[in-house]
């Protein structure tokens, strides 16, 4: 899943710091650009796997027209695909009900149950 967040890029004379102004504490820095933003997308892949891990909701990313922008260098997004479920993807059986009629045509169409529920649980959850 890949997640995008807007970033401030503070130049430096020996590089680069960063800071994600939706994600309070979040910094990064690198000698030069590219390393200023891989170092970014860790910090961001760090975020989003403790933030899953303590169980709490994670920041909204603001769009990029409302982020203001900063004198001593730029805003830039980073992005990150990433699945923070990955380590934990122990299955858990659940029991639902649905319609029959909605039952009869999602089986008349192929689609897998769990799935269906994974994605639709993915969206609500990182919107």
């Amino acid at each position: 899943m890949l997640f995008m967040y807007p970033a401030y890029f503070h130049k430096e004379t020996d590089g680069y710091w960063v800071e994600f102004p939706d994600l309070d504490g979040v910094y990064s820095q690198g000698d030069n650009f590219t390393e200023a933003y891989k170092n970014a997308q860790e910090a961001l892949e760090l975020y989003l796997s403790s933030t899953v891990a303590e169980g709490k909701d994670l920041a909204h990313s603001s769009e990029m027209d409302s982020i203001d922008s900063i004198e001593d260098g730029f805003t830039n997004v980073v992005s990150v695909d990433f699945d923070p479920y990955k380590d934990l993807n122990k299955s858990v059986k659940k029991t639902l009900s649905i319609p029959s009629w909605l039952n009869d045509k999602a089986l008349s169409m192929g689609l897998n149950f769990s799935k269906v529920l994974q994605e639709a649980l993915l969206e609500k959850i990182t919107q």
